[in-house]
């Protein structure tokens, strides 16, 4: 078998208070980072609610951000929004370092960024059928590397949840269509490297 690691930064998760309770919150939560973990539990959200995160990783190398942001349309719907950002910046970029005569100068050091971004639009009802909630994220993936390269993508994520009783039962399927990666490479830059 062969692991997927395409958009593998959607698997770190979202909001710090999910993030602490190991990501067991599928069933449990009512904030805006259900936008990630299952947007059908939106409608549990009962005002416009905004969240931001930011996490450093690699001893502060990669830096991870979200801010999400939900609102009750009426009491059976709800509609939220989430943007993750994971990046690594000022990465130097020393392919011109020596010039064509075999000098060094630091001057031609050039800086940039790598980044992931994914952009998540989700709807929620209330008692879709037999007492679920049933939700869903449309995402759009945004990936760069320097000007040197970039990559549309999309996919899309489809959740349930019911409470019987004291219980609380959610589930989410993930990229129910995949998620398609489209890159584009500046072919130009590498030749003059």
């Amino acid at each position: 078998a062969q692991t997927k690691y395409s958009n593998d930064f959607l698997n770190i998760g979202a909001g710090a208070r999910s993030l602490s309770l190991s990501k067991s919150v599928v069933a449990s939560l009512s904030d805006p980072s259900s936008v990630y973990w299952n947007p059908s539990l939106l409608v549990n959200i009962s005002n416009s609610e905004i969240e931001f995160m930011h996490a450093e990783y690699f001893a502060g190398i990669a830096n991870y951000d979200q801010v999400s942001y939900v609102n009750p349309i009426n009491d059976k719907e709800a509609i939220g929004g989430m943007i993750l950002r994971f990046g690594v910046d000022d990465i130097m970029n020393t392919s011109q370092l020596i010039d064509n005569e075999g000098n060094v100068d630091y001057n031609r050091i050039e800086l940039f960024s790598t980044a992931d971004y994914a952009f998540l639009l989700s709807y929620a009802r209330n008692n879709l059928f037999a007492g679920f909630n049933a939700g869903g994220n449309m995402k759009i993936i945004y990936r760069h590397i320097g000007d040197f390269a970039k990559s549309w993508g999309f996919g899309f994520d489809l959740s349930l949840y019911k409470k019987y009783g004291n219980w609380s039962f959610g589930a989410i399927a993930r990229d129910v269509t995949s998620t398609f990666n489209s890159w584009m490479f500046d072919m130009a830059r590498f030749e003059d490297i």
